[in-house]
Order: C-alpha cells, then sequence, then structure tokens
C-alpha cells in the first residue's frame, strides 16, 4: 500500500484528488492538508511513501515545502501537481528532489499512475514542461549576482543584504544594478520574481 499525503490550498480540488485516489487499489491517502507548512509538520508525523504538493500555497509554497521534506525526509518521494507548469517550477523543483511533475490539467487517472511510478524509483515529467525547461535561456547572472538577488527576495533593504552577504551597500547596490539590466526590468523586486521564473532562485 503506497501511503499518500495531499497538500492543496484550494479544499474542493484537495477533495476531489483524496475521492479520486481513494478510488486506486493500493493507495492509501493518509492526510491533506493546505498549507505547505503544514504538509511538512505532517508528513513528519505521519512519514509517507509520496506527498502530492501544489506549488501556490500559504505558509511554505509547494517547491519550498518539497526543499525541506527533501531534506528531512528523504525516503519520502515528492511529486508537485500545479496549474504553474513555467520552466523555472520544474528547475526548482528537480533541484528540491522532486520525482514527479505534471500540469492540473492531466487527465485525473495520471496522477494514480505517477504516484506508483515515483513510489517504484522512477521519474515522470510532463513532456512539454521538459521541452521548454531544455529550451530556456542560461543564466546570465554571476554566483554573485544570484547571492544578492536571493538576499533580496524579501524585501530586505540594502543596508541588511551588505550584512548578511559581507559587502559593502555599495557593492550590493552594483549587483542589484547589474541583475535588473541583464534581466531587462525595472527594479530589484522585479529581477527576483523574474530570476525565479526562469528557476535561476
Amino acid at each position: 500500500m503506497i501511503r499518500v499525503l495531499l497538500a492543496d490550498d484550494h479544499a474542493l480540488i484537495r477533495e476531489a484528488l483524496v475521492l479520486l485516489l481513494e478510488t486506486e487499489d493500493g493507495i492509501e491517502v493518509v492526510g491533506d492538508v493546505g498549507r505547505g507548512d503544514e504538509a511538512v509538520d505532517l508528513a513528519r508525523k505521519l512519514t509517507p511513501d509520496v506527498a502530492v504538493l501544489d506549488i501556490d500555497m500559504p505558509g511554505l509554497d509547494g517547491l519550498a515545502a518539497a526543499e525541506r521534506l527533501s531534506r528531512e525526509l528523504p525516503a519520502c518521494k515528492l511529486v508537485i501537481v500545479t496549474a504553474h507548469g513555467r520552466p523555472g517550477n520544474l528547475r526548482r523543483a528537480m533541484g528540491a528532489g522532486v520525482r514527479g511533475f505534471l500540469g492540473k490539467d492531466a487527465p485525473g487517472a495520471r496522477l494514480a499512475e505517477v504516484i506508483r511510478q515515483v513510489s517504484d524509483g522512477a521519474r515522470y515529467i510532463d513532456p512539454q514542461l521538459a521541452a521548454d525547461a531544455l529550451a530556456a535561456e542560461e543564466c546570465p547572472l554571476t554566483p554573485r549576482e544570484l547571492d544578492t538577488l536571493r538576499a533580496a527576495a524579501d524585501g530586505a533593504p540594502i543596508s541588511r543584504i551588505a550584512r548578511s552577504l559581507g559587502l559593502s551597500q555599495g557593492t550590493v547596490r552594483n549587483y542589484l544594478s547589474a541583475a535588473v539590466i541583464k534581466l531587462g526590468v525595472d527594479n530589484r523586486h522585479a529581477a527576483v520574481r523574474a530570476a525565479r521564473d526562469l528557476g535561476w532562485l
């Protein structure tokens, strides 16, 4: 029996997935939650075989939850089911140890197939998303520019970013300006969003 934890912030979708999976032989839904942080907490308690996560959730998004689960419960296989199948999300998911990645527009029976595949040690990546990710451009940002954008992601002021990275405020401004120019956006907040969407952060 494959023990599954579901996490999706839309109750209607979550309940439909629970009903769908409970009709499948060999799959048992042991818990379902609507927040990423709750998914991590419940997974620690239940130690499911597979965790199925949406990306856009409060508390922790599904990718951040996947990163934590991959570190804390490496035996738990991870599947992302999302309406936001951008190449950047796919890249980040793969970096987090996710074994399955499919869109919410996939046929219902596909999720059960993917759960079985990843439980057996295989991977499943939506073919169109995989093709889009391969076609996406290479990151033009230097490692230091990426570090600076990561530190700026929560809206921190220049002074705090400088302290956290051990850099001068002028150097931080230079790195952020370079990232803004390279990404062709208006400000550092837009640069953070663009870099995340492209899977570089």
